[in-house]
């Protein structure tokens, strides 16, 4: 699985930058798009996707090793929704 220093490397060399930069930049765009989301904003990459905060209240589940009854907490997640552009990209 290629990491974010991998993508940055191949974008220095495409943009004539140094990898370092490149990884600073691509750190600092996924920060810009998690504090959107901590002000619960959406955040939309044209043709690429959409990074939305979605509120999951609290509920009751079970433990399935024992059965037992647990309450589980209220959250906030960070979902992901691919735009028709990518979606087609990945299945041709």
């Amino acid at each position: 699985m290629p990491s974010l220093a991998d993508h940055a490397a191949t974008l220095a060399d495409k943009h004539g930058l140094t990898k370092a930069a490149t990884k600073t930049i691509a750190a600092d765009l996924f920060a810009e798009i998690l504090d959107a989301a901590k002000r619960g904003e959406d955040t939309s990459v044209p043709g690429f996707g959409k990074f939305a905060v979605k509120h999951v209240e609290a509920r009751t589940g079970r433990n399935p090793a024992t059965g037992e009854s647990i309450a589980i907490p209220a959250s906030t997640k960070l979902t992901f929704s691919a735009a028709k552009a990518a979606k087609e990209a990945l299945n041709g």
